[in-house]
């Protein structure tokens, strides 16, 4: 593998499987140094894949979104190695639906903690090293519920809109410093985190796995048909690229028209 030859280096998390992995792919193939991050079991050897297929160097973490410390050390680490960190994609995230009655506090906890305050903690560890090279472009991955809301899901759509707030405030702070914030807002994506929503709508509307597709998830899309992860992926190279100076503070959707209802 290519090591130790400065090239931009991008931090994913969440990189092992769904959007993240459809992401890492895309900025492997362009060469980027890559550091991964999932807690797969497999992570390591499918970051090893990647790596030796696109010829280039990186590292793998199973940093926990839920502890503070292990995001710093990550950041440190992957700082160590690569001598500084150019895009940070923040893009792990959990979900959980239910009636807000019956929602589990520990996984309101739990939602809030990796879909929003991990952000707040990498953004910050990696923000001295990307103001003092005066570059650095940080992609959120949030959501169209960010945008907009939905029934039962009250801990993912607090998250997320607060994720587009921080992306805004992050992009006020960094851009004298060159350094911009976005957010990606994709409709649904068939992931294997909204393969588990269809089950739970299912059984919340008492209606089959088909139905909740066509009649729950993508009801309010315009095109009915789930978001290529390669379409998240060309959107976040092309917000880490150089075309992208000015784009700073936004919420992009790439929902199928949901947003133009």
């Amino acid at each position: 593998m290519k090591k130790n030859l400065y090239k931009k280096t991008v931090l994913i998390t969440g990189s092992t499987s769904g959007i993240g992995l459809g992401i890492a792919k895309a900025f492997a193939e362009k060469g980027y140094n890559i550091v991964f991050n999932g807690l797969e079991k497999n992570g390591s050897e499918i970051s090893l894949k990647i790596a030796r297929k696109y010829q280039i160097d990186h590292v793998f973490s199973e940093a926990n979104m839920l502890d503070p410390r292990s995001l710093r050390d990550l950041v440190a680490q992957s700082v160590s190695h690569f001598g500084t960190i150019d895009v940070l994609i923040n893009n792990a995230g959990i979900q959980h639906v239910s009636p807000i009655e019956s929602f589990p506090e520990e996984k309101w906890n739990d939602i809030i903690n990796i879909n929003l305050n991990s952000l707040f903690h990498l953004t910050k560890a990696v923000w001295p090293h990307m103001k003092k090279q005066r570059f650095g472009r940080i992609i959120n991955i949030a959501s169209v519920h960010g945008l907009f809301a939905s029934e039962f899901k009250s801990a993912y759509i607090a998250a997320k809109h607060g994720v587009i707030g921080f992306t805004k405030a992050i992009a006020l702070e960094g851009a004298p410093f060159n350094i911009a914030c976005n957010a990606i807002c994709p409709g649904y994506v068939k992931t294997p985190l909204v393969e588990m929503q269809i089950g739970d709508q299912a059984k919340i509307h008492n209606l089959s796995e088909q139905d909740v597709v066509s009649k729950v998830l993508l009801k309010k899309q315009a095109v009915k048909e789930f978001i290529p992860i390669e379409l998240i992926a060309r959107m976040a190279l092309f917000l880490a690229s150089d075309e992208a100076t000015t784009i700073t503070g936004t919420a992009m959707p790439v929902d199928g028209g949901w947003s133009a209802q």
